[in-house]
């Protein structure tokens, strides 16, 4: 890797036109050396058109969707240092260098940029922000690791993270999937806080509050699934045990005083359960030693790119 790398933004856009030339004009300001790519996804105002003029290469995702944007863009980009920012205008773009910055003396493969707000009117509504600490919380719990701003769409990744994530998610369930990404390979990461204001007048916000919610909440119970098998199936078989248990336990009660099972239906209902639990414990436990596999699958695929370039702290 060149003592200098290739440093480029990627700007997922629907219809921003009064917000997106902004955030190239600023970025360029800030990083001299950056190449803006904004991803315009079907825009049905002029966001291309004022992208280009600001000085970004613009290309067209036609899928809808902020993940279909950042797996595309993740294919499609070779680069050294990745930075993802959304085009509203709402994040401080002059925080760049410094979490460029950091990920280059670490060195590291992820800095997040935690929303601080700025301003009396910031973006960061009240709701969000509470919601937002609930899934920092739940994620945390599940995956064994604390993230202040898990919803955070400011970033900055190298390239063996990129290379190595495989960006499944649509819509904006994308945050949470990079951020889950990070806790499964461990990788080396940071904090930084970043500004967050308001989006400029004319802009629209693209955010449905409980829509997008409710498929976050979707995604982490999927992300549990398929990355906590033990605890996902554990739960389930505990839940058909205590069920199980509540209509037997009657049932061996009076046999032990009768001799005799005049409850039938209750004592084949109990059993068929308690089956399900120990069938449940035990797909938990195969599928266990196949996330193993997998996961060093993924680390042996991460471990193929190299390293961000160490620079000093100047």
């Amino acid at each position: 890797m060149s003592s200098e790398p290739r440093i480029v933004a990627i700007v997922p856009c629907y219809n921003e036109e009064a917000a997106v030339g902004k955030v190239v004009g600023d970025l360029i300001a800030a990083v001299p050396a950056i190449t803006v790519y904004v991803y315009d996804n079907n825009s049905t105002d002029k966001t291309a058109h004022v992208a280009a003029e600001a000085g970004a290469i613009v290309r067209t995702e036609y899928r809808k969707g902020k993940g279909n944007v950042v797996r595309r863009a993740f294919g499609d980009i070779d680069a050294d240092i990745y930075l993802l920012i959304d085009g509203d205008d709402t994040y401080d773009a002059a925080a760049a260098p410094a979490m460029i910055a950091a990920l280059r003396e670490g060195p590291l493969d992820h800095v997040l940029g935690t929303r601080q707000a700025t301003t009396e009117n910031s973006a960061y509504r009240p709701g969000h922000e509470t919601g937002n600490r609930a899934f920092n919380l739940l994620v945390g719990a599940l995956f064994g690791d604390q993230v202040t701003d898990m919803l955070s769409g400011y970033r900055v990744f190298s390239r063996r993270f990129v290379k190595s994530f495989p960006a499944l998610s649509r819509e904006f369930e994308i945050e949470t999937e990079l951020t889950v990404h990070t806790m499964n390979l461990r990788v080396p990461q940071a904090e930084i806080p970043v500004g967050f204001k308001d989006r400029p007048e004319g802009s629209e916000s693209k955010l449905r509050t409980y829509h997008d919610g409710l498929r976050i909440l979707r995604l982490i119970g999927q992300l549990v699934q398929h990355e906590r098998p033990v605890v996902f199936y554990g739960i389930v078989a505990a839940a058909f045990a205590v069920l199980g248990l509540i209509l037997g336990l009657p049932v061996v009660w009076e046999f032990s005083q009768t001799g005799e099972v005049t409850r039938l239906p209750s004592a084949v209902l109990a059993s068929s359960l308690m089956l399900i639990a120990i069938v449940s414990l035990v797909v938990g436990l195969v599928l266990n030693g196949v996330l193993r596999a997998r996961q060093e699958a993924a680390r042996l695929e991460y471990l193929r790119w190299e390293a961000p370039a160490w620079v000093g702290p100047t």
